[in-house]
């Protein structure tokens, strides 16, 4: 064996031309295999920036609006959809903080006469992962017996209404609902054009005919955010059936807010901040009946 050779494999310089060339020719799945691992820490670090940014937007709201108090226990609404779940981890980690002092449990309605499904299998290994116990409730409508008012808001109706009766047996004092900023200037678009009203929802607001709160802890996250940190995230997406889906104006107002915003970058915070800047002095009053 020559000196500085691998034994078997002849001499040094023959060995250095022989990794050379096996380097040449991996060279492409090497590159390959880099650029993946670049990605893959890169869309990390996107991942992470873009769940601070939520989560100091859920600090502003929570803090802003006094949401939460020492000794809540606070009944969180998992639907199964993003905003649902990235509020219920917000809420588990802040859970785990000393002050204030919250405890929390998770619930998911089904509608039986809707086939709206989730994932339960992952809702189930999702909370077990933030430490939330979930229970499954079932509720449901029937369209016909009201025809006033929309199936979307028998819909809704009823869901809060499995909510309400199951917060107050098990001595929740705050349902935690998972609107965020666009939830909730559509619905003011929708109010305004549709009901003659300028209203939209409360991020905090206390029921009348239950000792119970709803808060809103996403209201100042942008939706656009809440899905990117869902698709990092890998959520299973909802299996949207729902028969009356097209019945609905808020595809609209998406659309509205959507063109809103191509005329003025910042029209979702100017609205926003339409609504606690009630200027009414220079409004036309009720006009007084004749």
């Amino acid at each position: 064996t020559h000196p500085g050779s691998i034994p078997g494999l002849g001499t040094s310089e023959e060995n250095m031309v022989f990794f050379a060339f096996l380097f040449l020719r991996h060279k492409h799945k090497l590159q390959t295999h880099l650029y993946i691992i670049r990605s893959k820490m890169q869309n990390k670090k996107e991942l992470e920036k873009t769940y601070w940014s939520i989560r100091k937007k859920f600090g502003q709201a929570t803090k802003g609006y006094s949401m939460l108090e020492d000794g809540d226990k606070i009944l969180i609404a998992l639907s199964g959809g993003k905003d649902s779940l990235t509020m219920l981890k917000l809420l588990a980690e802040q859970s785990k903080v000393y002050k204030p002092k919250i405890s929390i449990v998770a619930a998911h309605v089904t509608m039986t006469n809707i086939p709206y499904k989730a994932d339960m299998e992952f809702l189930q290994k999702f909370c077990e992962e933030n430490g939330t116990e979930l229970h499954i409730l079932e509720s449901g409508f029937d369209a016909s017996t009201d025809t006033r008012k929309s199936p979307c808001f028998l819909c809704s109706w009823n869901r809060r209404k499995a909510l309400f009766t199951f917060a107050q047996e098990n001595g929740c004092n705050k349902i935690a609902l998972g609107h965020n900023m666009d939830d909730f200037i559509e619905t003011m678009l929708m109010n305004i054009t549709f009901q003659g009203a300028f209203s939209a929802m409360a991020p905090v607001m206390k029921m009348e005919k239950f000792p119970i709160t709803i808060i809103r802890p996403l209201c100042l996250a942008n939706e656009n955010d809440v899905e990117k940190y869902a698709k990092g995230c890998d959520f299973p997406p909802q299996h949207k059936n729902c028969p009356y889906e097209n019945d609905s104006n808020r595809k609209s107002m998406k659309e509205l807010l959507k063109h809103l915003e191509t005329l003025n970058p910042e029209a979702r915070y100017n609205l926003w901040g339409s609504m606690s800047n009630i200027q009414s002095e220079l409004l036309p009053p009720a006009l007084k009946k004749q």
